[in-house]
């Protein structure tokens, strides 16, 4: 195309490349208002003159009238003979005689005649009553029409509501079991590609695998193999399966047809199972080609473990229809069905066997380089200032997701701009994570003097008893600013393992009890800020009770069901007797971290007074503040090492890249 041409316009000034507007079902209606409205108002326009019975007989009596005309036995016409015309219409032309009625007169055919009658009774050549039938065809045929098009288009409006306003009109309820599934366009669809995707090696290489199935089949099918069928992922929300994607619709070269587990989901029998149909249809007219189900837990949940539902259940039929388009006997060659869940465990087993869904990919939270990567591609847009690391910030955003991660960013940009900055400097991002982990900052909040110094005190004993385990998070900042529902709050830098210990996990639960131990130590008394804390430390001594066997009285036994049929069984996997033996047991691990919480809080009772008279002048302290107090820890970070060899490296062909 011309650079120097309008695209929207052709030689002629025509705009021929703009979407022409459809005409709307309402003009109709407005066409056939003013048509009939018209047709009242502007339907006699000539000058009739209306008079009364009074008039009519004085006129026949002068003998002023040439005939009377009674239209349908409701209306009687007048025409006037030359001496009434001289006499009434002095003005009109003697031509128009005769030619049109000069008076009307709303009567009944009875009292017509008898007036006429009456008032020509001696008169030579008295008038008679012409009767006369007339039909108005316009005005009769949309009497008849027009009832008969607002129906029609009451019937429009109303379905269209049903089938969510498209321009389908009526239509669209004989559509109701047809697939919602959207199909990707390749030249007007956003374009998501592999280079947009960070933090996900593992998953690209295995996502990327399926693109170059599709695109080079005759390279695996040489060898006897078959193309997979189906790929889950699975992971928590937030890290990525949706941007896999739509990475994969952007570099494959075949049809994509994307849908939600919940658009099969309908009130009606029978129309999940239909929607499911179709959209095996048309994915098999267009093969080779991806169907990516979201969210597909919605439909693909275990069978038989509701017991208020029946065999016959909406749902359940939906997911015997994918069950069989995946692997039944129609198989669909050239297929690829993608779907993502972060509910795996709910899934029904038929559908997560080999046949159905061959891979499963889990897509976990990234780890260091993973945040450092996801990072970079979210900083592309960002004016960024120059003391902006991104090493920095991936060590100081422990847990996040990418979506997470993507919020940092927003919320970073979105402070530097309310404060007029011309670039977004590396306290944006920190005050970015500090709004998006404790809450929005409360500056107005009251809080007394006796308040403060509690949180003070309750802030600075988390800090403490972290500072001296071994296996406790490092400390990063702690603050008494209320931030959401908080009233104080500590930022630690978790270490990124993969397995957990009894002791690591003993001396988290210490750390957590040490703001409860600190009021118990500095006030005598206790308060009820420790919510958060207890909740956190009674689920954790569960867990290491009941789930990872870490209990010398209850031995190496785990009350964990992956299967997640626990939810609908009214019994517990132990006795009565075995509950009460885990109440104790809990109990005691709770109580014995409190009290080395106490221990540890005493024997540094002087830096703890330290740490929060700081903390109530500053509000804020950072782990050099604690370094100042206590010195250095003892206890350095282990270095993590990658367990995958550098030389395992796929193998693709030259037109794939992977970034």
């Amino acid at each position: 195309m011309d650079n120097n041409q309008n695209p929207f316009q052709n030689l002629n000034g025509n705009n021929d490349n703009k979407p022409k507007k459809k005409i709307g079902f309402y003009w109709v209606y407005i066409v056939l208002i003013a048509f009939f409205v018209g047709s009242l108002v502007f339907g006699s326009g000539n000058s009739i003159k209306e008079t009364t019975m009074t008039e009519l007989t004085k006129m026949l009596k002068e003998q002023d009238i040439e005939k009377i005309e009674l239209v349908n036995g409701k209306t009687a016409e007048i025409y006037l003979n030359e001496q009434g015309m001289r006499k009434y219409f002095p003005n009109e032309k003697p031509q128009l005689l005769g030619k049109a009625p000069n008076y009307t007169l709303k009567v009944s055919e009875d009292r017509l005649y008898a007036k006429v009658d009456e008032a020509q009774q001696g008169l030579a050549n008295p008038v008679e009553v012409i009767p006369v039938e007339r039909h108005n065809w316009g005005m009769e045929i949309i009497s008849w029409v027009l009832p008969l098009l607002l129906i029609i288009g009451f019937w429009v409006l109303v379905t269209r509501r049903i089938n969510g306003g498209s321009g389908m009109g009526g239509g669209q309820i004989f559509s109701i079991g047809k697939s919602k599934a959207q199909l990707y366009d390749q030249e007007k669809d956003n374009k998501t590609t592999f280079k947009d995707v960070a933090g996900l090696e593992e998953a690209k290489e295995e996502v990327m695998e399926i693109v170059d199935f599709l695109r080079n089949p005759n390279r695996y099918t040489r060898l006897g193999g078959k193309i997979p069928k189906g790929v889950l992922l699975v992971g928590p929300p937030g890290t990525g399966k949706t941007l896999l994607a739509k990475s994969v619709a952007g570099e494959a070269n075949v049809p994509f047809f994307s849908i939600s587990g919940s658009d099969f989901v309908e009130m009606f029998v029978g129309v999940g199972a239909s929607r499911v149909r179709d959209l095996f249809k048309q994915a098999k007219e267009k093969s080779p080609c991806i169907i990516f189900i979201d969210e597909i837990d919605a439909i693909g949940r275990a069978r038989g473990k509701n017991i208020m539902s029946g065999g016959n259940d909406e749902r359940e039929s939906t997911l015997n229809q994918l069950l069989t388009e995946m692997d039944g006997f129609g198989t669909n060659s050239g297929v690829i069905v993608l779907a993502a869940t972060n509910r795996a465990d709910i899934l029904d087993k038929a559908l997560m066997r080999a046949g159905r869904f061959d891979r499963q990919i889990y897509v976990e939270l990234p780890d260091l380089n993973g945040r450092r990567e996801i990072f970079e591609v979210h900083m592309r847009g960002l004016k960024l200032g120059n003391d902006v690391d991104k090493e920095f910030l991936a060590k100081q955003t422990p847990g996040f997701s990418g979506a997470d991660i993507a919020n940092v960013c927003n919320e970073a940009a979105l402070i530097a701009a309310r404060k007029n900055k011309e670039s977004i400097e590396k306290q944006d991002f920190l005050d970015a994570i500090d709004r998006i982990v404790g809450g929005l900052e409360k500056k107005n909040s009251v809080i007394t003097q006796s308040e403060k110094k509690v949180i003070a005190f309750h802030e600075a004993g988390h800090a403490t008893t972290s500072w001296m385990l071994e296996y406790a998070h490092p400390l990063v900042k702690v603050t008494i600013v209320p931030r959401g529902k908080a009233l104080g709050a500590a930022w630690y830098l978790p270490d990124e393992r993969q397995i957990t210990t009894k002791e690591q996990m003993f001396h988290e639960m210490v750390a957590t009890l040490g703001g409860r131990a600190a009021e118990q130590i500095i006030f005598g008394h206790i308060s009820t800020g420790a919510l958060n804390d207890l909740e956190k430390v009674s689920k954790q001594a569960h867990a290491m009770v009941m789930y990872y066997g870490l209990n010398e009285n209850i031995g190496n036994v785990s009350y964990y069901d992956s299967t997640g049929q626990q939810e609908y069984s009214f019994q517990k996997p132990f006795s009565e007797k075995t509950a009460e033996t885990i109440d104790k047991e809990v109990h005691d691990l709770i109580e014995s971290a409190y009290k080395e919480a106490l221990r540890i809080l005493n024997e540094h009772k002087d830096g703890l007074t330290q740490l929060a008279n700081k903390l109530i002048d500053k509000e804020v302290i950072f782990s050099d503040d604690l370094v100042a107090i206590f010195g250095e820890r003892p206890w350095k970070q282990e270095e993590r090492t990658f367990s995958k060899r550098k030389d395992e490296k796929p193998e693709y062909p030259e037109n794939t890249t992977i970034a």
